[in-house]
């Protein structure tokens, strides 16, 4: 037994045989990219293995059997970085849920593991990047901890399948493609669109002629450039989202009364998600013990008299409150039909939509061909410009695309409609549109830790959401 398995180990230190292990190997990580360019680096195999004249390991003296503890604490380190950051760039990244957006699916200070091989994991687009940071060094409030000397075009390499309604996903943000320094927690959008809103009311109030949108939209960034730095975002260092996707290409979704549809059918049933309610007491404030029982945090929890209080509920949460002795009324809030809010895609009076009332919509799927005029531009006019690099402009009534006029479009990408759980307090696809497939990062995969914000240590462990998962 041990002269054959000395003669195993001979077999496997001979070079050929360790040659021929790493370029079977590198075959199959070259099938995966979808690159064989990357072949070039075959004759450095090679020689690592069989010819050794050149010394690649330049940060080792040759011929030194035995190195100092600090240069084998370097070693040991670079390695650590590689592997780890090829882990997280390929494989699996730590992601932390930082707001109630799909509670009480995902809580506030979960901690979980989000799967890059679920859907196959993109190739960066900002490829010089420090080790383990995202958009802003750690430490400062603005500075880049990545270069865009070179800028890589979206691949993504293969997966183990595609996204599927009722995955929770985790996506770069589509509208933070431009951030003001400063106030990151809000997309640009939203500001421009409001300050856009109180020029156009100030001209008329003051017979003063309307400008176009896109004369009010170049007032609109100079009025922010005064008070905060304007910074563009490439797709891969934008803010990390997580939704459940509702619809995936080709859907049609419509919300009804606050009841999502697709394809004309109620969403599948979601235990977990929540709406907000105006809880009507006897004047007595609910027991804050039953509050935390339910989980229902702090920062949640709004009253605006002592006998008037709001919450976000489940159904389940909904039916235990019903039966304290103190509650009179629970009422659930909501927008009227035919009510238009300003901040809902796409964002424009002809479509009266509100985040309870929304839609019919389909979403775009890659290769499908649709007309294009003014009446459906406004779904798809960041599609065609920001999100697939066209140029649009609408001339006389007629659109043009890179400078010719067009009636029909075919979509480049795939999208999807990403939705909170938490249904009142998610800032969602309702706000800013699709999900384009090129923004989607992974699937969340299980949570390995929990903690409560509110409670200190050890309280604050939810040890029975710890190696739970999604």
């Amino acid at each position: 037994m041990k002269s054959l398995l000395g003669k195993i180990k001979e077999i496997y230190r001979r070079k050929y045989v360790g040659f021929g292990i790493a370029v079977a190997v590198y075959i199959f990580f070259l099938v995966w990219v979808h690159s064989w360019v990357l072949l070039l680096i075959a004759p450095v195999i090679f020689d690592v293995y069989i010819t050794k004249k050149v010394h690649w390991a330049f940060w080792k003296k040759r011929g030194v059997k035995k190195q100092s503890k600090g240069r084998e604490w370097i070693d040991a380190a670079i390695f650590a970085i590689v592997v780890a950051t090829i882990i997280r760039m390929f494989f699996i990244e730590a992601y932390t849920i930082p707001t109630s957006s799909m509670e009480k699916s995902m809580l506030v200070g979960d901690y979980l593991f989000v799967s890059k091989l679920a859907y196959g994991p993109k190739t960066p687009n900002t490829p010089l990047a420090l080790p383990f940071t995202h958009h802003t060094l750690p430490g400062t409030k603005s500075t880049k901890p990545y270069s865009e000397l070179i800028k890589c075009d979206y691949n993504r390499l293969a997966g183990f399948g595609k996204v599927k309604r009722n995955d929770i996903v985790v996506f770069n943000f589509p509208a933070g493609d431009t951030v003001l320094i400063g106030r990151e927690d809000v997309d640009i959008y939203t500001p421009i669109r409001s300050i856009i809103s109180d020029l156009k009311t100030n001209d008329l109030s003051n017979n003063i002629p309307v400008l176009t949108n896109d004369e009010y939209r170049k007032k609109a960034l100079e009025i922010l450039g005064r008070n905060y730095e304007i910074r563009p975002r490439p797709v891969d260092k934008r803010e990390h989202y997580i939704k459940r996707c509702v619809a995936i290409p080709g859907d049609e979704i419509e919300i009804v009364n606050a009841e999502v549809y697709i394809n004309g059918k109620p969403q599948k049933a979601i235990e977990t998600k929540q709406f907000n309610y105006t809880v009507i007491t006897d004047g007595t404030a609910i027991n804050p013990k039953i509050l935390e029982e339910l989980h229902i945090s702090k920062e949640s929890q709004s009253a605006y008299s002592a006998s008037e209080y709001r919450y976000p509920l489940t159904k389940e949460m909904l039916e235990k409150l019903k039966k304290l002795p103190n509650v009179k009324n629970i009422i659930r809030v909501s927008s009227k039909k035919g009510e238009w809010d300003p901040n809902v895609f796409p964002f424009c009076e002809r479509y009266k939509w509100n985040r309870d009332n929304f839609g019919p919509l389909k979403i775009p799927a890659k290769g499908e061909t649709i007309e294009i005029n003014e009446l459906n531009l406004p779904f798809y006019s960041r599609i065609i410009n920001a999100y697939e690099g066209n140029k649009l402009e609408v001339k006389d009534g007629d659109i043009y695309i890179n400078g010719k006029i067009s009636r029909t479009y075919t979509f480049k990408m795939n999208y999807y409609w990403m939705m909170g759980d938490n249904r009142h307090n998610s800032a969602d696809s309702r706000y800013w549109g699709f999900v384009p497939e090129d923004h989607v990062v992974g699937k969340a995969l299980f949570i390995w830790l929990s903690l409560d914000k509110e409670k200190s240590f050890p309280m604050n462990i939810r040890w029975n959401r710890i190696f739970r998962f999604i």
